[in-house]
């Protein structure tokens, strides 16, 4: 008997938690869900039916007419904030309602706030909704007198000093919705083609570009090696040699290309280059796709389809946004956009293009010639003027292009790529890689680079190669292109630069 119960009981608690307990989590999940307070991207979508909400966010605005008073909420979820109308003189009569009086005399830009009432259509052109406000909650104060984002413009230079602040501005919100959903894209259109996501190391010990601008990892006592005098000896470091930020996780995405066959990296890297431009920051973002089986002209493919998901995705999907940017940052920005989407990607090969250059010498203030490194004039030149749209170049010289480019039969130029759009330049760089180890060797001799330091990158030709490519964008610069940002240190949210580390 004593068995039969207690065979009874095990088959109750299994059948609860097998049948009723994943019921009793969904039901969790669902009523936790409910209970958080809708977006105001959510609330604009809603139909306007007379329902009760709450909206949270801070105050952009607040105006008085008569008996009325209109305060506009955002909470950073989109472009538009939600007005919410108090009315004096409704059933509800706010005259007799101190606290909330009390509230709205407190209320200034930048407050918290939790907005109660109902959600109606609005009289108002230029939004289908409103909030008829019965109550109101001041989270968070923010007084007139100490405020910097007081509704007025201020300047870009103003705003990188309060970074802080700057993303509750209507063109830092922007630029924060937008990168977010470009990232998300980039990790959508990888996965969706196959590509396994890598993690590559932050810290190296090996320079993938061959440049030396790297930013130094170290334990060591510098203030106390500098008043010994004395070499630092990088055995007694943490990691037992010299090592730095990286670069680019390029060479460790290859590795694994060499096993996965098509992976791809998406994270932050750094140069310790000396560059005070625009154009230039010492932490950025980085996108590094590596593909195994693959020539020149796959590579060439990925990228230019890879760049028309991107712009299509962010048209379609950050519309507000960027409508915000073309009226305002840079017109035009949403038909270079399109005509990009729409245009047959030109190649050309750098030798015939710096012909083409060279017959145009008297346009460019850096005069072009074979062996040079296009700049930036070159480059909107040859998409602007002669393609009339995008274009990839092909075929650099091997001095200005890195060691692990593959060599062409020339011996003077590699199966190298750079992808030029209209209104910027060069958005991707890549190339076809070296898969034959003799060549590599040979390469990095040339170059006084320690065949030691990179024994395993070599190995890679040693055992199993093949042909393989791959590309790099800078996702900063993805961003400068898009939302027409001039300055690369506004498209980030909390910029690195030479002498630049607040924050």
């Amino acid at each position: 008997m004593e068995i039969r119960i207690a065979t009874a009981c095990y088959l109750l608690i299994s059948v609860f938690f097998c049948c009723f307990l994943p019921i009793v989590i969904l039901v969790f999940i669902r009523y936790y869900k409910i209970m958080l307070t809708p977006l105001i991207k959510e609330i604009l979508n809603l139909p306007a039916e007379s329902q009760d909400l709450i909206v949270k966010g801070w105050v952009r605005t607040k105006r008085e007419l008569k008996n009325l008073i209109f305060v506009e909420v955002n909470d950073g979820s989109s472009f538009n904030g939600i007005q919410c109308t108090f009315d004096r003189g409704s059933v509800d009569n706010l005259r007799f309602n101190p606290s909330i009086e009390a509230n709205l005399s407190a209320l200034s830009t930048g407050c918290s706030v939790a907005v109660k009432g109902r959600l109606v259509p609005s009289p108002a052109s230029g939004q289908a909704v409103e909030i008829a406000a019965s109550g109101l909650e001041l989270i968070g104060e923010a007084p007139a007198e100490t405020y910097p984002l007081q509704k007025k413009r201020h300047s870009l230079e103003f705003l990188r000093e309060i970074a802080h602040l700057r993303a509750r501005t209507n063109t830092f919100g922007a630029v924060a919705r937008i990168r977010n959903r470009l990232a998300f894209g980039i990790h959508q259109f990888f996965q969706d083609r196959g590509f396994q996501y890598v993690h590559t190391p932050i810290i190296t010990a090996n320079d993938a570009e061959g440049a030396g601008a790297m930013f130094q990892v170290t334990t060591l006592d510098l203030e106390g090696l500098a008043k010994s005098g004395k070499a630092p000896d990088y055995h007694k470091d943490f990691f037992g040699k010299r090592s730095c930020l990286t670069v680019s996780g390029q060479l460790e995405a290859e590795t694994y290309a060499a096993a996965l066959s098509r992976v791809y990296t998406f994270g932050p890297t750094f140069r310790a280059e000396n560059s005070n431009t625009t154009r230039h920051l010492a932490e950025f973002w980085m996108i590094e796709p590596e593909i195994a089986f693959a020539a020149l002209e796959d590579n060439m493919g990925l990228a230019e389809e890879f760049l028309k998901f991107l712009f299509a995705l962010v048209l379609k999907d950050c519309a507000e946004d960027i409508a915000f940017f073309d009226a305002h940052i840079e017109k035009g920005i949403i038909s270079t956009l399109q005509s990009v989407l729409d245009a047959c990607f030109t190649h050309i090969s750098y030798t015939d293009a710096i012909k083409a250059l060279e017959k145009n010498a008297s346009a460019f203030e850096f005069k072009p010639f074979w062996g040079c490194d296009l700049q930036s004039e070159h480059e909107r030149f040859l998409t602007e003027k002669i393609a009339g749209g995008p274009v990839i170049v092909t075929d650099y010289p091997k001095e200005i292009k890195a060691f692990y480019m593959k060599l062409n039969q020339d011996e003077k130029t590699v199966r190298a790529m750079d992808v030029l759009v209209p209104r910027l330049g060069e958005i991707i760089g890549g190339s076809q890689r070296e898969e034959n180890v003799g060549v590599l060797e040979k390469r990095l001799l040339e170059l006084d680079m320690k065949l030691e330091d990179y024994a395993w990158y070599l190995d890679l030709r040693r055992y199993g190669t093949v042909p393989h490519s791959g590309f790099g964008m800078g996702f900063e610069r993805l961003l400068q292109y898009v939302t027409g940002m001039t300055n690369i240190r506004d498209v980030i949210p909390y910029p690195r630069t030479v002498g630049q580390a607040e924050f």
